[in-house]
């Protein structure tokens, strides 16, 4: 490949130099995914999961064992009592949108801690004007408390806590927010906090991009919902559609019920002929999720080395799949992400331009050469087009598809002059 590269040899010994800077970190996810496969067999064997759990159901899908055995191992991995795990969740949004209104009633106060949620997640609160049958269309209030110097601040989320507040919610991954996504610990610490001058508060975590990077959850430190997509880190890469919501047992069954019909919840739902690559997905997650972080660590270094900003910087401990790079100009930030397009083995012909997206405020480019749709396991690289120039790169079911593909993309820049020549000399 790099034979048929303008700067074929000096990108080739940079990219040796980048695997020798990040050999440590490297050998740290290993140690994580180790301890996340270890998790996934132990629940696997506790749930005596057999090939007789991945023959699917039609109709209606009354007594699928093998969807309630999907969604115990989600439950036991995931530190929840009970869980959800549907292909009729078409997305991470979907999942959360269900988790929101099974839980929120009108009157209810949504707050989320974690400054302004995602995009796609406008329309749902009724942020944007555009949207019909939102939470705020249901009479649901909705307020967004600020991360301080990138943590969660704690102390004025405590004194923001009014009689109405019902929900509190933590988005883990940074989104397209110029801000760092929040590890483990630190949700831990808040949620401990928060329930020891407000009991009963509840706590929903997006955990969309999260799943697997560290050995344990928000589940684990006591989140009470969390909702994510299958075709993000839990799905391994297998899993064709679908999303999961895991929790307490009496907030899951409402979530159940608003997935369905109130009182049928859980009982139906047919699996059809997913389930096979649901559980073989899941057992290769953590697998799959360490070659991309193991990625976004290269893909931080080399565009550093180059003179890019990068979030979270190469040596930095991770808690999701997102890599951003800062690009300088709008140019480059397209550059870029149509040479990952041309790096995918799916449409690498087509050529990404910044156009509209629904959900989004302003015009998104996306690189998404995917054998399932919008799957961010695969590697994927997107963002709207204005300031700071910010792209998100994320997933890539192989590390070597990750380095290949970042060194195209470098290359590209070269060859358009968008980088100096000269920036290569080592």
């Amino acid at each position: 490949m790099f034979d048929a590269l303008a700067f074929g040899e000096k990108l080739k010994n940079l990219a040796a130099e980048i695997d020798q800077q990040i050999a440590e970190r490297l050998k740290a996810v290993d140690v994580i995914a180790l301890e996340n496969q270890y998790r996934v067999l132990t629940s696997f064997r506790k749930n005596k999961i057999s090939d007789a759990h991945f023959s699917g159901t039609t109709g209606y899908g009354y007594d699928d064992f093998g969807r309630e055995g999907i969604e115990a191992v989600y439950a036991n991995c995931f530190g929840a009592e009970s869980g959800l795990v549907r292909s009729q969740m078409i997305s991470g949004t979907h999942a959360i949108t269900t988790a929101l209104f099974g839980v929120l009633r009108p009157g209810d106060e949504l707050m989320y801690i974690t400054g302004k949620p995602y995009d796609t997640l406008e329309g749902v609160i009724g942020l944007s004007g555009n949207s019909h049958g939102s939470l705020k269309d249901f009479g649901v209030q909705f307020r967004a408390i600020p991360l301080k110097d990138g943590r969660i601040d704690t102390e004025t989320v405590i004194h923001s806590i009014s009689q109405n507040t019902k929900l509190i919610g933590i988005q883990r991954s940074c989104g397209y927010d110029n801000r760092p996504s929040i590890p483990v610990s630190q949700i831990g610490e808040a949620i401990a906090a928060i329930k020891k001058v407000h009991p009963s508060i509840l706590v929903f975590v997006d955990n969309c991009y999260g799943e697997f990077t560290e050995t344990y959850e928000p589940g684990h430190v006591g989140a009470d919902l969390m909702a994510g997509s299958l075709i993000k880190n839990p799905g391994g890469g297998l899993a064709k559609v679908g999303g999961y919501i895991v929790g307490r047992e009496d907030l899951v069954s409402m979530c159940a019920e608003r997935l369905t019909a109130p009182g049928l919840g859980k009982e139906v739902g047919p699996s059809l002929s997913e389930l096979k690559d649901q559980y073989q997905g899941f057992f290769l997650a953590p697998h799959m999720v360490a070659q991309a972080v193991k990625g976004a660590i290269f893909t931080s270094a080399l565009m550093e080395r180059l003179g890019m900003e990068t979030a979270p910087s190469w040596e930095k401990v991770r808690t999701d799949l997102i890599q951003s790079v800062t690009f300088h100009d709008p140019g480059q930030m397209t550059a870029f992400c149509q040479a990952v397009q041309m790096a995918s083995p799916i449409n690498a012909h087509v050529v990404p331009y910044p156009s509209p997206m629904p959900g989004y405020t302003s015009e998104v480019i996306m690189a998404a050469g995917t054998f399932i749709q919008g799957a961010s396991l695969e590697l994927t690289a997107d963002g709207p087009l204005r300031p700071p120039f910010t792209l998100y790169v994320q997933g890539g079911l192989t590390f070597e598809h990750v380095k290949a593909a970042m060194m195209v993309a470098v290359n590209h820049l070269f060859e358009n002059n968008l980088l100096d020549p000269k920036q290569l000399e080592l």
